[in-house]
């Protein structure tokens, strides 16, 4: 493992630094900044670490904030996959954020987590338990109850879920054709919360055919490979205190009972939804920091 320090080009993270991390499966590009004891933060799809901006300032007065972007995603590296998708599995992503971790020096952390980042950290939670003391996750149930449990209201919502896993190259030249109206029309009721600048970043990354490539990886994993390695851990838990938040107006806390799946999964699970859709974090970043800050901090 190597780290490579680059310059910033933007002031969206005041005061953070921003590096390259080698692993053994990708380079992983990470911002990091603030003071105490070390909290990883992992996003979603189809955005990178700049989701955190809002609760960043926040939450470094007391935590060593670490901000990567996902193998596949962001400027983060994306490798070339495999016909079971495993270079895109859970556990390939997540052995990347555990290498990261002891890249920096945190030999012992928590881990804060939105959608596809918080499949990464349940799983995470799960290989590299005695590695992760505390995991919350933002708007997410377990993905294999998730298709599981799946209903008409659901695939209505997420039917995203259902597209990007089909063979490539279908979903990938669909996007391709013109990656900005996708990113933007599916989230029209939301563009207030993403700022030019915010955008910006996330429409540079996205326009990347190799990032649409890994990331329909990330979902074609997801509904693969992640189910066999879920089904493989029988009836163990997540065993570290976990907090499970989600929006009261998105899909996931309307079609799933979402402590009721996190609790046949973790041994130690409280939460709530919070007054937001699915992107808390940018929409309510003051209230997220604050539950964030509660829980990570106590005993920690």
């Amino acid at each position: 493992m190597s780290l490579t320090e680059l310059p910033v080009a933007d002031d969206l993270f005041s005061g953070f630094r921003l590096l390259d991390v080698a692993t053994t499966g990708a380079r992983i590009r990470v911002r990091t900044g603030g003071e105490g004891p070390p909290l990883l933060l992992l996003h979603g799809y189809p955005q990178t670490h700049i989701m955190w901006r809002r609760i960043a300032p926040r939450l470094a007065q007391r935590f060593t904030l670490i901000c990567p972007d996902l193998r596949g995603y962001g400027d983060s590296e994306k490798p070339p996959s495999a016909a079971d998708h495993a270079p895109y599995a859970k556990r390939a992503m997540a052995q990347d954020m555990a290498e990261v971790m002891s890249a920096l020096g945190h030999d012992r952390f928590c881990v804060g987590s939105h959608d596809r980042g918080a499949r990464v950290a349940h799983r995470l939670a799960l290989d590299h338990g005695e590695r992760v003391l505390k995991l919350a996750t933002l708007d997410i149930a377990p993905t294999r109850e998730m298709y599981r449990h799946t209903t008409d209201a659901f695939a209505r919502a997420y039917w995203h879920w259902f597209f990007l896993i089909q063979p490539a190259p279908m979903p990938e030249r669909m996007i391709g054709a013109d990656p900005e109206f996708y990113w933007t029309s599916r989230r029209a009721s939301d563009m207030r919360l993403f700022e030019p600048a915010a955008l910006g970043e996330y429409l540079r990354c996205f326009r990347d055919p190799e990032m649409i490539h890994a990331s329909c990886e990330d979902y074609r994993a997801a509904a693969t490979i992640d189910i066999v390695h879920d089904d493989a851990d029988g009836g163990r838990k997540v065993e570290c205190p976990m907090l499970a938040l989600w929006g009261e107006r998105g899909a996931v806390g309307k079609c799933f009972d979402v402590l009721g799946l996190w609790r046949e999964r973790a041994e130690n699970v409280q939460g709530r939804a919070l007054p937001g859709g699915h992107y808390l974090a940018e929409e309510i970043p003051d209230l997220v920091a604050a539950e964030f800050s509660a829980f990570f901090g106590e005993d920690t």
